[in-house]
């Protein structure tokens, strides 16, 4: 029978803060065993394949427990903290009894006053308490994921119905047995790594979902008792090549597993093509100058990327049909008419490109300030999902390491990319003389099924037009 001291202990889940992605790695804890929490105070800081969040509890209590130390990657749906609300007010939806300690007349009891609080969920996914243990029909056994990409999407990317009988969705597998077992898509794919075959994994997660836990333990068990000699030999010979004093190996995960996942999607979907421009900016670089003294622009960080922003965003204006995607389910173009500007940041956690919502309806001031406040949030690591998605076309700015220009790839999803390279006095022949001016080389890569070679030498010229003469910021507006 359940004491009145384990009724009041709640689980806090991990939320899905990402839509659709399926892990998390907590980065740090902000509370202990024995603090008091109260609701909407944040305990830890996870990061996902997107960005690092902060975790708000959704109810008061004392902490019980915390699952899991700092630096672990955990599922998404998986208990973090147990939390006794004691007598405090019933939680909120994303709070639910653990499968193991649950009576049979508790669960029903907790969902109805769960549905009613009205408390609206603050993080994507969180607070959706059927969501984290109710899982879809099963069509059909499941081909292994072979592709990193599929890490961080969703459920149904990891799945693919190849026998016509569909297995049961609701009970756990027996070890053994023909039912098809229960698991995340990571820890499928963990499992296929490793050669272990989930029908022999005994599960100890809620509702008999196997774990990386399990999976290990299954690995730890099969070793002495089947070595195969064939299969001891490749681990064998992997630690001989490493040197431990002069190499370092870091695991590839959270921002950077992704973006190295998107961007090997990205090369090898959409059909490349980069054209270069050579461009005198130095009335441009004066006007930065002159922008820097106006009153309008006190407080705010006025740049070269700036103007490059605007210019851009004109030209856009002028060549609609580049601001676009493709859609491969419906073999449609979709032509954006709005631009949610991006700019790639290089962050102690990876490249992220968070951008400028509407940044084609901001006056110059507005773009100034909405450029100083994503570079800043980057810096900090505190990009959110949210700016991170709903981006048409990108700006990175390689010239700030000196470099000349680059070949970039476009971010999934959109159609254009400009690398702005580093802005350096060259000769150059002004008005019939060579002299000295401040030069840099523009480079514009797109996504050639739906941007023509036309259209994308169209946006590329009258980017380098603005900077050339940037009063074109006027009469072309």
């Amino acid at each position: 029978m359940t004491t009145m001291t384990e009724a009041s202990v709640r689980e806090f889940k991990m939320p899905d803060v990402g839509e659709g992605l399926t892990e998390a790695e907590i980065l740090k804890w902000y509370v202990q065993p024995g603090d008091t929490v109260t609701d909407g105070q944040v305990v830890c800081e996870v990061e996902t394949a997107k960005a690092a969040v902060e975790l708000p509890i959704p109810y008061d209590g004392v902490v019980r427990d915390l699952h899991f130390p700092e630096g672990t990657t955990v599922d998404v749906g998986t208990a973090i903290i147990s939390v006794d609300v004691g007598g405090c007010a019933a939680p909120a939806p994303a709070a639910e009894q653990p499968a193991a300690a649950q009576p049979a007349e508790a669960a029903p009891a907790e969902e109805p006053k769960a549905a009613g609080s009205g408390r609206q969920p603050v993080l994507v996914g969180y607070g959706v308490a059927t969501s984290s243990t109710r899982r879809r029909p099963r069509k059909g056994p499941e081909v292994p994921v072979q592709q990193a990409s599929t890490a961080i999407q969703t459920e149904l990317n990891g799945h693919a119905p190849t026998a016509p009988e569909p297995a049961p969705a609701a009970a756990p597998a027996a070890p053994g047995g023909s039912d098809r077992p229960l698991a995340k898509p990571p820890v499928r794919k963990l499992a296929k790594d490793l050669g272990v075959d989930l029908t022999t994994v005994v599960p100890t997660g809620p509702d008999g979902i196997i774990t990386r836990e399990d999976v290990h333990a299954a690995v730890a068990a099969a070793v002495p008792a089947a070595p195969e000699p064939s299969v001891a030999s490749a681990p064998a010979a992997a630690p001989a090549s490493y040197d431990t004093g002069r190499e370092t190996r870091i695991p590839v995960k959270g921002v950077r597993k992704a973006t190295a996942a998107a961007m090997v999607g990205s090369a090898f979907t959409a059909p490349h093509v980069t054209e270069f421009v050579t461009v005198d900016v130095t009335r441009t670089m004066k006007l930065v100058e002159e922008l820097k003294a106006d009153k309008e622009f006190a407080g705010l960080r006025v740049n070269p990327l700036l103007l490059i922003a605007k210019a851009l965003l004109v030209a856009i204006r002028r060549n609609p049909d580049v601001n676009a995607s493709w859609d491969e389910a419906a073999q449609e173009i979709v032509v954006k008419h709005y631009v949610n500007l991006g700019i790639a940041a290089a962050t102690p956690r990876g490249l992220i490109v968070p951008n400028i919502k509407d940044a084609h309806a901001k006056t110059l001031p507005q773009l100034a300030e909405s450029l100083g406040e994503l570079v800043s949030t980057a810096r900090d690591g505190k990009t959110s999902p949210a700016a991170m998605q709903g981006g048409t076309v990108t700006i990175t700015n390689v010239g700030v390491f000196g470099v000349d220009t680059g070949t970039p790839i476009l971010n999934p999803g959109e159609s254009a990319i400009l690398a702005v390279g580093a802005i350096k006095p060259q000769p150059w022949v002004h008005k019939g003389k060579v002299k000295p001016r401040q030069v840099t080389t523009l480079a514009l890569s797109f996504d050639h099924r739906l941007v023509d070679g036309e259209l994308g030498s169209k946006v590329l010229a009258d980017v380098a037009a603005i900077l050339e003469q940037p009063k074109r910021l006027i009469t072309w507006a």
